[in-house]
């Protein structure tokens, strides 16, 4: 196995759990900062990735949301998509700190739901090196559209009770992440529990379950909006099967950016995570934007997120 090591990093005064994987050679090396999507895992199909990009030549923040996995934070399960975001704002920080790290070559990479927080928050920093975003959650409105109308009643109201809960101190209302179609559960789609079952293997931290209160506010989410004003080079891998994140949208995100690359697979949401094509194709991105090109110089001073 590729040596990583076991860091913690510092987060709203949670600690977030973290490998960190160090390229061979000398001198600053480029940093992928990564963590996984809806209610998953670092353990959860993301290493073989972050081996492939140590092996390109890269370092690598792998993490847990608070919340999630092995990093700290109560109630359990609870997905917030600021404090989501606020998580990689501070990996990326600690990025640009590291000794053997060249701060101006930091990359966002994000998978399905972080897909989307990525390209957020690459959206605030212009520093930022380049972004990858695999199978991406795009457009909240798209996954609103293909939810079944009384499944979408159902998790309205458990939303606002689990948010009123939380103002009145008591224990989330949970809901189910991933289940089978017709089951009441966050996505359903065909794909889904099979999907699931292949990236959660022995070792796992994943729980199928989320704190019901994002439901408010995953119909309100854009995060790919804003890709025409990025202008460091962005690679969407969209999966031209998905049922999970429809492609459309993130096809469109591509397009918006000035230097967006596409790459289309004939697979379905989670066939993504053991694709050696995919694999390849991102680190062919990385190398050819951040290790062979001239190391990004912004106008701006590198900023932490």
């Amino acid at each position: 196995m590729p040596a990583r090591t076991d860091v913690i990093i510092p987060s709203a005064g949670e600690d977030l759990a973290t490998w960190l994987y160090r390229p061979e050679g000398d001198g600053p090396a480029p940093c992928v900062v990564m963590a996984h999507g809806f209610s998953a895992t670092r353990r959860d199909g993301l290493e073989p990735y972050a081996e492939a990009f140590q092996e390109a030549g890269f370092a690598v923040l792998l993490f847990d949301y608070r919340y999630f996995g092995e990093s700290s934070g109560e109630p359990r399960q609870l997905l917030d998509i600021a404090a989501q975001r606020a998580d990689y704002r501070a990996v990326v920080g600690h990025a640009r700190s590291l000794d053997g790290v060249d701060p101006a070559r930091i990359v966002l990479w994000g998978s399905s739901f972080s897909g989307g927080h990525v390209m957020a928050l690459a959206q605030e920093d212009p520093a930022i090196a380049a972004v990858v975003a695999q199978a991406p959650f795009t457009d909240g409105l798209t996954i609103v559209k293909i939810t079944p109308k009384l499944q979408l009643l159902r998790a309205t109201a458990d939303a606002v009770r689990d948010q009123a809960g939380a103002l009145l101190g008591r224990p989330p209302v949970m809901i189910t992440a991933a289940g089978k179609p017709g089951e009441y559960a966050v996505m359903t789609a065909p794909e889904v529990v099979p999907g699931f079952a292949s990236i959660t293997g022995e070792g796992s931290r994943w729980r199928n379950e989320v704190a019901a209160r994002v439901m408010l506010h995953i119909g309100l989410e854009n995060p790919a909006g804003g890709t025409g004003k990025l202008q460091m080079p962005l690679l969407i891998c969209a999966c031209d099967e998905d049922q999970t994140t429809p492609p459309g949208p993130a096809i469109k995100a591509a397009e918006r950016a000035p230097r967006g690359e596409l790459k289309r697979y004939a697979m379905g949401h989670f066939g993504i995570y053991d694709s050696l094509e995919a694999r390849a194709d991102q680190v062919e991105f990385l190398v050819r934007h951040v290790i062979k090109a001239d190391a990004p110089a912004p106008e701006r001073a590198a900023q932490t997120l």
